[in-house]
């Protein structure tokens, strides 16, 4: 099969299994400028904005992508290329199915100063600008959850408000032209794997204007909004082999998107500015959020962090490698079973264990080639972030923390940067080289990986979750992964 280039002219002439835009992509116009164009955005909120257009609804909510890293050019460019659209291939175990989205209509130039964000953050059609920057991408302190004011990004901006060079920083700086030209204020929506994404998004931009135009902070205080939300697709990273699956479908796409046969968008009804009627294509707009997010970032995304490690010590490739591993599988089941779900409350429609259950299932799926190495990037970030809620509450509750534990000392073992079969793992974690000269060092002291990476604050003095780290990564070090998780695992 000859594959076409994908672009607007060509449309028409996609295999006819392929479904595409069927309205008129010339008529859109845009409302939503979105930063952080990668693929679990253009599988999630790109494709219900999508099926919204689809009914002929939200014509006038396009979506202009942005970047603030000099890495996102390359995307920039390959988008350009094909008219912005975008293939989505669906992987079931046993079928494929591709449709090409085209909710997005332009991509910013990427500039040092975001010179060109600020300024369509400032037009006044703009009226919500959605992020998707990565859990560890919105300068919270992970011992305080406080505004981290001292980071060197924030310090610049704070700085050089003018000329920011974060995405945080062009929001303010787009609001103090909006507020002074009288176009109203927009809604601010994270959609990243944060509990309480849309207050710590909040949190972040108002303590960045805060210091340098109080006024200004108290303004969009009380005219913005930051609903908080629940995001969740499986979306694994793109490579030679999705850009072959595509191409083996009839369509040339540099920048396909892959994602399992499941998505899920829950989100407060908060958008000072209007929105888009998602909740006609599946979206749930809920005040109850808290629990929606709890189930999911406790047992999915937490549930990524209990396995990775393991996985990448073992040399699993991908998740659902991990989950084929019998060990890896045991302690997935058993530390969600004792240790999660029980900080966990039922949501409308599924009780914990039946996530867990239903995680387990999108997990194993062997058609998503999902990396561990993916997900286990950014532990600094997603251990603090995932992990160490639960086991703080745990703790609390005078619960096991025997399976957490061993998940910490999983992580910090990879962290020293070998696999168990002696080859290295490369850096993963912006923090790398500092974590792996601790990681290494603790293979003599455990304990000095609880107090010198500087990640687990109180946690790091609780006598019942410090003295099984300290067993279980010393087994982990002197009679290996495996035999940690079976002594774990064992009835």
């Amino acid at each position: 099969m000859t594959a076409l280039p994908l672009s607007n002219a060509t449309l028409g002439q996609l295999p006819e299994e392929i479904a595409s835009p069927t309205y008129d992509r010339s008529a859109l116009s845009p409302g939503i400028v979105h930063i952080g164009l990668g693929n679990f955005h253009r599988a999630h909120q790109s494709w219900y904005l999508h099926r919204l257009m689809q009914q002929g609804l939200a014509q006038d909510w396009a979506i202009v992508g942005a970047g603030v890293r000099p890495y996102d050019a390359a995307m920039r460019d390959r988008l350009l290329a094909q008219d912005c659209l975008t293939t989505l291939i669906e992987l079931s175990p046993d079928s494929a199915r591709a449709e090409v989205v085209g909710a997005m209509v332009d991509y910013l130039p990427i500039e040092a100063d975001n010179g060109a964000l600020i300024a369509a953050l400032s037009r006044p059609e703009i009226r919500i600008v959605a992020l998707t920057v990565t859990e560890g991408g919105y300068y919270q302190d992970a011992v305080s959850g406080g505004f981290a004011a001292d980071h060197p990004d924030m310090q610049h901006d704070i700085l050089h408000p003018a000329s920011p060079r974060t995405a945080f920083g062009a929001i303010a700086a787009a609001l103090a032209h909006r507020r002074a030209a009288g176009h109203g204020p927009i809604t601010v929506q994270s959609c990243d794997n944060l509990q309480g994404n849309g207050t710590i998004t909040r949190q972040t931009v108002l303590g960045l204007a805060r210091a340098t135009d109080a006024d200004l902070a108290d303004w969009i205080g009380a005219q913005c909004s930051f609903p908080n939300s629940m995001v969740d697709c499986i979306v694994p990273a793109t490579g030679p082999a999705e850009i072959a699956r595509a191409a083996s479908l009839g369509i040339a796409d540099s920048a396909p998107v892959t994602h399992e046969p499941y998505r899920q968008w829950v989100t407060e009804d908060d958008f000072c500015a209007g929105r888009p009627d998602w909740d006609k294509v599946g979206a749930i707009f809920t005040d109850a959020v808290h629990e929606y997010e709890t189930m999911k970032i406790r047992i999915l995304n937490a549930g990524h962090q209990v396995i990775a490690n393991a996985g990448e010590l073992l040399s699993c490739v991908t998740i659902a490698d991990c989950m084929q591993d019998a060990d890896i599988s045991a302690l997935f089941h058993k530390v969600q079973t004792e240790e999660i779900a029980p900080y966990v409350k039922a949501v409308p429609g599924i009780a914990p264990a039946q996530y867990v259950s239903l995680i387990a299932e999108r997990f194993s799926n062997p058609a998503i080639r999902d990396t561990t190495r993916r997900v286990a990037f950014d532990g600094s970030s997603r251990h603090t972030g995932f992990i160490l809620p639960i086991l703080r509450e745990a703790l609390s509750a005078g619960g096991s923390v025997d399976g957490l534990a061993l998940v910490e000392a999983l992580w910090a073992r990879m962290c020293a940067g070998t696999r168990e079969d002696g080859s290295a793992i490369e850096a993963n974690d912006p923090r790398w080289d500092e974590l792996a000269v601790i990681a290494r060092a603790a293979r003599d002291d455990p304990r000095s990986w609880l107090v010198h990476t500087g990640l687990y604050g109180s946690v790091s003095t609780e006598p019942r979750f410090v003295e099984r780290f300290d067993v279980w990564l010393r087994m982990i070090w002197t009679q290996g992964v495996r035999a940690a998780l079976q002594s774990y695992g064992r009835p």
